[in-house]
This record gives C-alpha cells, structure tokens and sequence, in this order.
C-alpha cells in the first residue's frame, strides 16, 4: 500500500509534548518525534491486544526476542543470543540504569558533545562524573561536519574513567560511522578498558549509500564490552508506547542491570510489546516510504538553507531525521533557539543544551514532518533573519 505522508494531522487533541509545550501560534521542529502515523500493523496490533481486555503485568515477549535477533543479524551483521535481550521502557532509562548500575560511584563516564542531552545528565544523575570530550567542528562552505579528537580522547582518560557513551547514528549532527571510524573507537575502549554504551537508536534511519554498523559487531573483544540500546520508537514513530532493548552478552552485567530494572519497577507495557512486535515484523513498507519522503525533506531543507543562509552551516546528514545547523555568523539575539521562537514562531531545540554555551549558537531542527509544515517553517526562520534591521 502506499502511505501518506503530506497530510497536515492534528496532534494538539493528543496531548501532544512536541505540539502543546508551545503557544498555538508556534511551529515545533524540535522534539524527536515524527507527524506521521504509525503503520497500520501497528495500529491493528494495539487494537487485538485492546479487545482482550485483560492488561496484566508482561515481563516478555518471546516472539519479540526471536525477531531482535534476526533483524539484527540480517541488517545489522550482529549475531546475539534470544538471552542477551533486556527489554526496558526506553533509552534514557537504561542510559541512568547503566550509570547508576555498571559504573561506580564516583568513576567517570566520557560524552562527546554537541550530544543528546541525557548523555550529558545520566551520569551525574547518579553521583557519577561527565567527562566532555568535544567533537572537532569542521566547517566546509555551508557544509559542516564532525570528527572524533582522539588524541583528546586518550588524553581525558584517567585511572577512573569506567565508561564511554557513544551514539551512532549520531544525534545531533546526523553522522553515521564509518566501519574505520568505529575501529578507531573500538581499539580506544579496548586499550583503556572501558563500557562502552553504544546508543544506536536511530540505526534504521540511514540514508543511501551510508550504512549503519553495530559497533559490537567488529570483534567478540569489543562484543564483550559493549552494550547496545535499539528501540523502534524513531524507527516506526512509537515513542509514547515506550519499549527499548538493552543487547548485552556479558552475563554478569545483564544480571546486574535485570535486577536493577526489577527493583526499579522498570517494566515494559503490553501494548508496547505488541506495537514493538507488528513493527518490525510488518513496518518495512512504510519505513522504506518515509524513508523516501524524508530524503526529500532533507534535500528540501539543505537547499534551503544553503540558499537563504548563506553564512549558516548545515551537517550533511546521513542518518536520522535531525539537521543541526550553526548560525553563529549571523550573530542572532538571544541565541538561534530563543530568536526563532520569537522572531519566526518556529520551536527548535536549543543548541546549548547538547553541550554547553558553545553551541548556543546551533539548533537541532527535525523534519520528520509534512512537506506543507517543513516549508512554513523555513519561510518564517527565513523571513525573520533577513527582516529590515532599524
């Protein structure tokens, strides 16, 4: 079947965080969520489970497990065990768990700003130490891109540094690593004998000719040491329904963090569960179509941009349905978040909070959206930096 993407749905009678955080009067692009619905398997699957009418406690769902395990293999070269499988209600909580589970009171965990914001806080949420260590910004025309500092990497370590999050595809910037790049980052865990929290998300949406690879997948060394957080919640547009995997083959770790999740109350929902089960086993259509609509999207915007702010920088996003752009040469008041919320009526997630006031500057803009919203958007962001100055 083919879906519709262009069509303006009304999410403000939902509750919606990404629509009603805001005045009416104000276009989100922020949040990482997409407006467009969720495939039909999905809903059809809510909808059978709903008539049951018995919504009891499930801690499992054996069928989900043996598709993980599959898809995995098939798509992403990772070959795990049904076992290996946590299921939890989402990413940010595991990110704490992990902290607060694997990593020792007091030991530092590595970050690598401009970087989601709960990389940021999960470690100091627990009495552990953050260590930034930045991406190098490289700015190319109205290009703009990231590398790892490796030697500042190597240098940030001490003796008790335990643990290195790290996020690919990349969010915000959109990168995607390459199996070089993520060598590199393998021999560096290795060498210092650290965790690595491998928030990998966003993993199904990568665009063409990029591909994702599970870092765990380069060696049973790094398999060893790694732990990978998936979840369809970016994937098949699920996020409310609130169901996330933790892969770890280390049997003494995914003990320990099992009887953190139950002590903490840490359960999946059974409408998660099934929502989770019908996407991946009956969403690739529509993923392959909005993966089609986004990539017009992202051309749509990149052009956009590159021709109305010609002193702006965009990443080249491979992955993911975020932009992150650099304004700084435009020098806007307030920063880029506050002045387009209240020049261009257009809600973009601020810049400083993905690091710091370095990238007050930036904003993360999402365009997960209908064609008719992304275009609004920009002719108001547009309209407002290029307005009369007194």
């Amino acid at each position: 079947m083919t879906y519709d993407f262009d069509t303006v749905i009304d999410r403000k009678s939902t509750s919606s965080a990404k629509w009603n955080w805001y005045p009416p009067d104000v276009l989100p692009l922020w949040v990482a969520d997409m407006d467009f619905p969720s495939p039909d398997a999905v809903a059809d699957a809510i909808r059978t489970r709903a008539d049951h009418n018995v919504y009891g406690y499930q801690m499992d769902l054996p069928s989900l497990r043996s598709l993980l395990v599959e898809r995995l293999a098939q798509r992403h070269a990772l070959t795990i065990a049904p076992e290996h499988i946590l299921f939890i209600p989402g990413l940010v909580v595991a990110l704490n768990l992990i902290c607060r589970t694997l990593v020792e009171a007091g030991a530092g965990v590595i970050v690598q700003p401009p970087v989601y914001p709960p990389f940021l806080t999960a470690p100091t949420n627990s009495g552990r130490v953050t260590i930034p260590v930045p991406l190098t910004p490289i700015h190319e025309g109205t290009r703009l891109r990231y590398a790892i500092d490796f030697e500042a990497l190597h240098a940030a370590v001490t003796p008790n540094t335990q643990a290195f999050i790290f996020c690919n595809p990349h969010n915000p910037i959109g990168h995607v690593y390459t199996r070089a790049e993520l060598e590199q980052v393998a021999a560096f865990v290795i060498e210092h004998d650290l965790l690595l929290i491998s928030d990998e998300i966003h993993c199904d949406l990568v665009f063409a000719p990029h591909q994702h690879i599970s870092i765990a997948s380069l060696s049973p060394a790094i398999a060893a040491r790694t732990i990978t957080l998936l979840a369809p919640s970016k994937t098949f547009n699920t996020p409310g329904l609130a169901c996330a995997s933790i892969i770890v083959s280390d049997d003494d770790r995914r003990t320990r963090l099992s009887n953190g999740m139950f002590a903490n109350g840490m359960i999946v929902n059974n409408i998660g569960f099934v929502a989770a089960d019908a996407a991946y086993r009956h969403g690739q259509a529509w993923l392959d179509q909005v993966m089609a609509y986004l990539s017009e999207n992202l051309d749509l915007l990149t052009t956009y941009v590159q021709g109305n702010f010609p002193q702006a920088t965009i990443t080249a996003v491979a992955g993911t349905y975020l932009a992150w752009i650099d304004f700084s040469a435009y020098q806007l008041e307030g920063g880029a978040y506050k002045f387009f919320l209240e020049q261009a009526k257009v809600a973009l997630n601020d810049g400083a909070t993905f690091g710091g006031t370095d990238y007050a500057d930036c904003v993360r803009l999402n365009f997960a959206c209908t064609r008719k919203t992304l275009w609004e958007a920009l002719r108001r962001m547009s309209a407002a930096v290029n307005q009369p100055k007194d």
